[in-house]
């Protein structure tokens, strides 16, 4: 799919709650030509189990430094492994 728009977050350096509360203002604007990526120091449990509760499509990577990449879409038809940067 083409011209979709990334809405990015480094959220590595942010203090709790803060990743959270971005990503759900993020998350909110999601529509069929955008995806969310954040790359944080954990995986953000409570962030996916948020959006895996409003049906989104998750992809979530631990890369070889340890940090975790995390792509959420609202639109089923995008292949987030094709979007994912590790």
């Amino acid at each position: 799919m083409t011209n979709l728009k990334k809405i990015a977050l480094d959220a590595r350096e942010l203090e709790h709650p803060k990743p959270l509360e971005i990503a759900m203002k993020a998350l909110r604007e999601l529509d069929e030509k955008n995806y969310f990526y954040m790359i944080h120091r954990k995986n953000p449990i409570p962030l996916l189990d948020l959006a895996s509760g409003q049906n989104f499509q998750i992809l979530n990577r631990e890369d070889a430094k340890g940090e975790w990449h995390i792509l959420i879409c609202k639109n089923p038809h995008i292949d987030l492994t094709e979007l994912i940067d590790v």
